[in-house]
């Protein structure tokens, strides 16, 4: 069954593009490029009508229930939370090695500082994920660990439930074309990075998780350098979200895994 959701696109375009964050000291502050909304069809997974997995399509939906109750502004929570993607990571694809880096609260707020990324991209160009490799672990280290298997791969989960705003919807990549990508600059105060945004395409086919709770993570990939597959993802804005009260909030991780 699908239902329709507004998705924004980024617009090819003969220059240079990026997002600019904290522009002028002004913490949250946000200038975007070009994007262009769009209605899509998407498919709820939930529903048994479609099923994916990691090796296959880079994603895979599992049920998981945290000690951590509180995912709080204190990062007490987070050497226990660390532990427990771990050993989930382990068991579910396989990784050898778990480097956690990044944990990102995101609230559907006018006022928050953080919210949902509603622009269709994928967390990572080629280059722009060696280069944050390197960050992450240094010259050396990254030269060894380019020689075998590594990926970039995120765990996306709702801290408070059930998902009724701004779901997390992807695209199944048997859909979308290489020229489907263009490069985005990221420009922060204090260092730049890339990501791919993607453009729209009427082949692309859109699939999600409908009202996801805290016992619900997907983990997909954003970066496999064996070239497996990874997934152009945004929030989108069901039809049916009208007069909801209780907005999205979700925890973004980001790790670097090993195989």
């Amino acid at each position: 069954m699908f239902s329709t959701a507004t998705v924004n696109y980024h617009v090819k375009s003969p220059y240079s593009q990026a997002f600019y964050f904290d522009t002028n000291g002004d913490v949250g502050k946000l200038v975007s490029p070009e994007l262009l909304s769009s209605q899509v069809q998407v498919q709820d997974i939930r529903r048994g009508d479609l099923t994916v997995n990691f090796e296959d399509n880079g994603i895979t939906f599992e049920s998981h229930t945290s000690q951590i109750v509180s995912f709080s502004k204190t990062t007490g929570w987070q050497e226990t939370y660390n532990n427990e993607l771990t050993a989930l990571l382990s068991e579910k694809i396989g990784a050898t090695e778990v480097i956690i880096f990044d944990h990102t609260v995101r609230r559907d707020s006018k006022n928050a500082i953080r919210r949902p990324a509603r622009n269709v991209h994928n967390d990572y160009s080629p280059e722009g994920a060696k280069q944050r490799l390197v960050d992450l672990v240094g010259t050396k280290r990254a030269v060894e660990i380019s020689k075998g298997h590594y990926a970039f791969v995120n765990l996306w989960r709702p801290i408070e439930g059930p998902i009724k705003t701004a779901p997390l919807g992807f695209i199944h990549p048997d859909s979308v074309s290489p020229d489907d990508w263009l490069e985005i600059a990221l420009v922060y105060p204090d260092r730049q990075g890339h990501i791919l945004g993607v453009t729209a395409n009427h082949q692309h086919h859109w699939f999600y998780m409908s009202l996801m709770t805290p016992q619900d993570i997907v983990i997909f990939n954003v970066y496999d350098n064996q070239g497996k597959p990874y997934l152009a993802h945004g929030a989108m804005d069901l039809g049916n979200e009208t007069g909801t009260t209780q907005p999205r909030i979700s925890l973004e991780t980001r790790t670097l895994i090993l195989f």
